[in-house]
């Protein structure tokens, strides 16, 4: 079963969708972030959670 981390991401009512669409896609592009929950509260603002995962390396023992 896959591990994962989590980050999240709160950003206020002030900020557009398209500012968000742009700060979404860098965290995917260049830190392999994917989207795993957008909650909107009832302010406006949003509530975002990012995932990746873990890969760990294997030693190997002759």
């Amino acid at each position: 079963m896959p591990e994962y981390e989590f980050v999240d991401v709160y950003l206020p009512r002030g900020v557009s969708r398209k500012e968000t669409t742009r700060l979404l896609t860098d965290h995917a592009e260049y830190g392999h972030w994917e989207l795993y929950r957008l909650s909107l509260l009832r302010d406006g603002s949003r509530k975002v959670r990012l995932r990746r995962r873990i890969i760990r390396q294997v030693r190997a023992t002759w």
